[in-house]
């Protein structure tokens, strides 16, 4: 079952059912964090530490930085449920969103089982994004553990997060040269698949020889791209602003050809192998013909040729 399912419940100290709302739009401007209280619960080491890996593994929280992701960790609270627990109920009106600890799940829609969690996942951002009843009820399958998140915060913190960064990054987009024939509904489903990735100076970003994960365009600072040839390396791109690498492995289906390294802090937007193929169709033609000129400058920098573009089916 998908982590974008929407299926969640009330927090431990609810007496009762939330009573039904109208659908409203949600205006990201309208919300200023000042103005907004911030909900805290306390949590000890171990249980922060806890809720740190559970929010690793989904994809909504790499939107986050830093404070933002702490802030998120104070406003969640842990929720205990016990076998046989019906955590949920369709159609009701959408209260908190949830994160799975532990433990397991079956999913159902009119009574039918469409599926399952086991040990981790998250469901209930859709009924809090739009206002919409529980789309299935959910029964706990094992004693278990889930951490909550209250819709208020949900809505302050994450959908607002979303919104600036895609704004941010449709701005960034629209100056890399190869992303210019995308139309703008394009950009924007690109921006939405993006995330940050941050490295020092020095650091080694992707080594040559290694499977391909991403795909990289420069966010702010610089990249110095090399490449081990025997026992030669030479520097073959020098990338700042706009600048993308990691593309050739993807589409080519080969290892990594060169290493990348940090200059100075940079800051990276990338895209999972995945959301690569689904939203990079439409550059696919600019970065095959990118290719060759990759292979002429090589053959000028080691004076052969290194089988760059033979894609593997």
């Amino acid at each position: 079952m998908s982590d974008e399912e929407d299926i969640s419940g009330p927090p431990p100290s609810a007496r009762g059912r939330r009573q039904s709302v109208c659908a409203e739009p949600f205006n990201p401007n309208s919300i200023e964090d000042e103005d907004t209280p911030k909900v805290v619960h306390p949590k000890t080491d171990e249980q922060r530490a806890r809720l740190q890996t559970a929010l690793k593994r989904l994809f909504l929280f790499k939107r986050l930085d830093m404070e933002q992701t702490s802030e998120v960790m104070d406003a969640m609270f842990e929720r205990k449920v016990p076998k046989d627990e019906k955590v949920i109920e369709q159609g009701d009106d959408g209260d908190n969103f949830y994160v799975i600890d532990s433990g397991t799940f079956d999913i159902y829609v009119n009574d039918n089982n469409v599926g399952s969690y086991t040990e981790q996942g998250s469901f209930g951002e859709l009924a809090l994004m739009y206002n919409t009843p529980r789309a299935a009820s959910i029964v706990a399958t094992s004693d278990a553990a889930i951490w909550g998140l209250d819709r208020g915060s949900f809505r302050r913190i994450l959908l607002v997060a979303a919104f600036k960064k895609r704004k941010m990054y449709e701005e960034f987009l629209e100056t890399v040269p190869m992303l210019s024939s995308l139309e703008r509904y394009e950009r924007m489903t690109l921006a939405d698949g993006l995330y940050s990735e941050k490295f020092e100076d020095g650091v080694t970003i992707i080594s040559q020889g290694d499977e391909a994960e991403k795909f990289y365009l420069v966010e702010r600072g610089e990249v110095s791209i090399r490449m081990r040839k025997d026992d030669d390396v030479k520097e073959v791109a020098y990338l700042k602003k706009g600048g993308y690498f990691g593309e050739l492995a993807l589409v080519t289906k080969r290892a990594r050809a060169a290493s990348a390294y940090a200059v100075g802090d940079v800051t990276l937007a990338c895209l999972d192998v995945g959301a690569f193929e689904r939203l990079l169709g439409p550059c696919m033609d600019i970065m095959k013909r990118n290719f060759q000129s990759y292979e002429e400058e090589l053959v000028k920098i080691f004076g052969t040729s290194l089988n760059l573009t033979d894609a593997r089916e």
